[in-house]
């Protein structure tokens, strides 16, 4: 009864184990990405968060997505020590993106290796929104603040 009772035990804790994986794999990442050249190079570095929970469709990322992207705006800022920058795609230069995190580091190495290789933003917006459940491009209004346009 007992090596009964352990194994129910051991095929319970293995089962949970599996689904607080599976639970990670679902939780929402918030990422900042900068579509930049330095050099005649296309660059995009991101940086990015989890979220404790999704953003519904009429949400906006607000000040936790003010946070990423100011934090990713800093990066971008010091890299500008080497050489100077550009934005890339003009008002779609920054963006925020949610997106699970399985698909994030599944993905997203591959489209931003797409958009670097070809530069193509329409490309990178379709592929994109196979993956993330929101787009918001980032727009700084003087004495308004940070504005979120969702592209979807």
């Amino acid at each position: 009864m007992a090596v009964i009772n352990l194994g129910k035990a051991c095929f319970i804790a293995a089962k949970t184990k599996r689904l607080n994986y599976l639970l990670m794999s679902d939780y929402p990442y918030l990422i900042a990405i900068a579509l930049i050249e330095q050099d005649g190079k296309r660059l995009m570095p991101l940086g990015g968060k989890s979220l404790k929970n999704s953003l519904g469709p009429e949400e906006d990322p607000g000040p936790f997505g003010e946070s990423i992207a100011l934090e990713l705006l800093v990066r971008v800022m010091q890299r500008s020590d080497d050489n100077s920058l550009k934005r890339a795609e003009e008002e779609n230069s920054l963006l925020l993106l949610e997106m699970p995190i399985d698909s994030m580091q599944e993905n997203l190495p591959s489209i931003k290796s797409k958009w670097i290789e070809a530069g193509d933003f329409n490309k990178l917006l379709f592929e994109l929104k196979r993956f993330c459940s929101g787009i918001w491009r980032l727009k700084f209004v003087r004495y308004e603040g940070i504005y979120f346009n969702r592209l979807h």
